[in-house]
């Protein structure tokens, strides 16, 4: 076949902000081109600037200074100095646990000093004054001792299942002690355009060429050591390294449990009791838990499978609500993996698809240990899970489903989590996630609906909010959902949540609680069909027709409980550019505030700042990582800690216990219609073609980040 044309615009714009149409194809199957899954009738409620790049090629907010168009006010406020405190020593713990990391410097005050960077269009990493960055690991580099050098134009599945995946996503830390821990990384879905020279179309691949992106998505685990005694840290690169570990949807095997586990929805030919399934796909965001394994969303699944028209007909409607289409054999896009492997060829195989769209759960620190798929969780386009304890001692899990119009749910553990550092503590307390009870959330406004109009305009009461409460779904084997047993609850949930009511939300992503307040906080993404004739209307939690920019939504408890059926929740950010009278920011001053759009992943320091990274920059500058105090005086000052090069997102924002280091995954950099391997968007960041990887931001004085 003839190369296709390469052209390369700046940044191309879709339905998903600025998010290019390459990515809508290959991370989620043009998801915004098909039909929005969920059909029920449930209520919805809803420039480029100078700069000077360092060595490393780290570019400078003083070096940036005010060049830059479209914004405004940038908060002043000088980088506070601060000297390292001295080491504490390391204390015998298991590994995994927030205790097992000695804080080798104080969390610091809080405050966030930094100064924002602007926004800009580099094809490079943007940090602020007084910081540094360095990539810690990248697209092919070795994860499993022995493996052979990465070779773009040799690529093997047996190589790259030994070597760093493709399109790094969620980004965990867990420590080993006060020098050593464990990068945890997600490896969301591959570029086919991007990752073998010479590509023309997905049918013109080789079968080894399909295995080769097979092993390149999945998980990875890698051993890291800090460097001298700084926030940089980097990976081991001798000995043993026990813990490296390649998780692949070509060859891990992984065990559901729960109640839905052995079920008929789950039994294929190859396994016909249902207990095993072999790989993970689509792997999005993720969780640490505090018995230190990892939780992982299996998230846009459906773009894997074809053969939907061939499927029996009383389960069409069921693929259809999670995104497959049933009028075709080979979808729009179709990766067509059926080519190397004939599970994925759903009228042969229809009930593969049911053993995807789980939390995966992983034990870092034990690489026997085969990895779990949660049935009990339910089965959504998972963006991730991320875990409390609650004063009862419960475990409670808050998850998102990334679709437009689609739920909000959590999970409360029938069991107690057991504190402690021992291993008889850690092996029970990797069973909490195998029974409980699973909710969907119903939210309701306080305002008239008069003066919610689509335009974003705060209401008399000077504020989006209202009530909420979570509506059960099953329990154990127990559902309270008519006409549904237990097990059609968990491996059918969207249709669960359509039957009781919940409410549709704007592409619920990464959810998470604050360890400290307990408070929940929830990135609602863009939804651009808001308003739209035959869609929902704006509501008082999706205030805007036309959704373009997203916001963040703040769940509190009833009495602080996270196991409670109840809730208040308000919008403190309704992002964009804050000069736009439709953004809000908790009520503070918007002339000191940094622009925002498309909230993907949250996150907490030690301090309790929230930091969000951003999905599809819709006001037309790359993406990168904010962060904001949620309580005191300072809620609402949102400011711009970094960017990533052209074309990329920012994923995984993870800050270490000690607040010494930043870690951000750069997913897609230079995916750019008519970009390839010969003519890349970015060279970032070697210099020749692009490569998705993982950064590490520390302040070069050693103190806390954000300070």
């Amino acid at each position: 076949m003839s190369e296709r044309p390469r052209l390369l615009p700046l940044l191309g714009g879709t339905r998903h902000g600025s998010r290019d149409a390459m990515t809508c194809l290959y991370r989620c199957g043009n998801a915004c081109d098909h039909p929005v899954p969920n059909s029920s009738d449930n209520p919805y409620f809803g420039d480029l600037v100078d700069a000077e790049v360092s060595r490393r090629g780290v570019v400078r907010a003083g070096a940036v200074g005010a060049l830059v168009l479209g914004f405004g006010g940038a908060a002043a406020g000088a980088l506070a100095g601060a000297a390292p405190a001295a080491a504490a020593p390391a204390t015998p713990t298991a590994p995994g646990t927030d205790e097992a990391l000695a804080a080798s410097a104080r969390p610091g005050s809080g405050a966030l000093s930094f100064k924002p960077i602007p926004p800009n269009k580099l094809d490079t990493l943007v940090v602020p004054n007084g910081y540094d960055h360095a990539v810690v690991i990248k697209w092919g580099d070795e994860v499993v001792p022995g493996a052979p050098a990465f070779d773009v134009r040799q690529q093997s599945a047996a190589a790259q299942a030994k070597q760093f995946g493709y399109n790094n996503d969620f980004v965990g830390v867990l420590p080993i002690d006060r020098r050593r821990a464990l990068l945890v990384v997600n490896h969301e879905y591959t570029n086919e355009d991007l990752m073998f020279p010479g590509f023309t179309s997905q049918d013109a691949l080789t079968v080894e060429q399909v295995r080769v992106a097979m092993a390149a998505h999945g998980m990875s685990v890698v051993e890291l050591e800090r460097v001298t005694d700084t926030g940089q840290w980097r990976p081991v690169r001798r000995g043993r390294r026990e813990y490296n570990r390649r998780v692949t949807a070509l060859a891990t095997t992984f065990e559901l449990t729960g109640p839905a586990a052995g079920s008929a929805w789950l039994r294929t030919a190859a396994d016909p009791k249902g207990r095993t399934v072999v790989g993970t796909l689509n792997n999005c965001a993720g969780g640490v838990t505090p018995w230190g394994t990892v939780l992982s969303g299996e998230e846009n699944f459906n773009q894997y499978f074809v053969g939907g028209d061939g499927a029996p007909e009383e389960l069409k409607p069921k693929l259809a609500r999670y995104g497959i289409p049933t009028d075709v054999r080979y979808p729009s896009g179709s990766r067509k993996w059926d080519r190397a492997d004939e599970r994925f060829d759903l009228a042969k195989h229809p009930n593969e698809a049911h053993r995807f769209g789980w939390v995966v759960e992983i034990d870092p620190f034990d690489p026997q240990a085969r990895p779990r798929k949660h049935t009990a969780l339910g089965r959504v386009k998972h963006e991730g899970a991320n875990v409390i304890v609650a004063r009862s001692g419960h475990v409670v899990a808050y998850m998102g489903d990334d679709e437009r119009f689609d739920y909000l749910y959590k999970f409360v553990s029938d069991k107690k989590f057991l504190p402690g550092n021992s291993w008889v503590a850690r092996k029970h307390n990797l069973t909490l996630l195998e029974s409980g009870t699973l909710y969907v959330a119903a939210l309701t406004g306080d305002s008239p609906a008069g003066e919610i109009d689509g335009s974003g305009t705060l209401p008399a009461d000077g504020g989006f909010g209202g009530q909420g409460r979570w509506i059960k779904l099953v329990s154990g084997n127990r559902s309270y959902v008519d006409g549904m047993t237990a097990a059609d609850v968990l491996t059918f949930t969207r249709l669960a949540g359509d039957k009781v009511g919940a409410t549709k939300m704007d592409r619920p992503e990464d959810v998470e609680p604050s360890l400290l307040t307990g408070k929940v906080y929830v990135a609602l993404t863009n939804n651009s069909d808001r308003g739209k004739t035959g869609k929902a209307p704006a509501d008082e939690a999706n205030p805007r027709n036309a959704n373009k920019h997203g916001q963040i939504l703040e769940l509190v408890e009833e009495r602080g409980d996270n196991t409670a059926e109840t809730f208040t929740w308000s919008l403190p950010i309704v992002c964009g550019d804050p000069a736009d009278a439709s953004t809000y920011f908790a009520g503070y001053d918007k002339t000191k505030v940094s622009p925002i759009s498309c909230p993907d992943n949250v996150a907490f320091d030690a301090t309790g700042n929230l930091w969000i990274s951003t999905d599809g920059n819709a006001l037309g500058s790359n993406d990168g990582l904010f962060a904001t105090a949620v309580e005191g005086p300072e809620r609402g000052h949102l400011k711009q800690f970094l960017t990533v090069p052209l074309g990329a997102e920012t994923c995984g924002p993870f800050i270490t216990r000690d607040n010494r280091s930043v870690f951000v995954a750069v997913q897609h950099p230079g995916e750019i219609s008519g970009a390839s391997v010969e003519n890349p968007a970015s060279t970032w960041p070697d210099g020749d073609f692009a490569k998705p990887g993982v950064v590490v931001t520390w302040r070069l004085d050693g103190g806390p980040v954000g300070s």
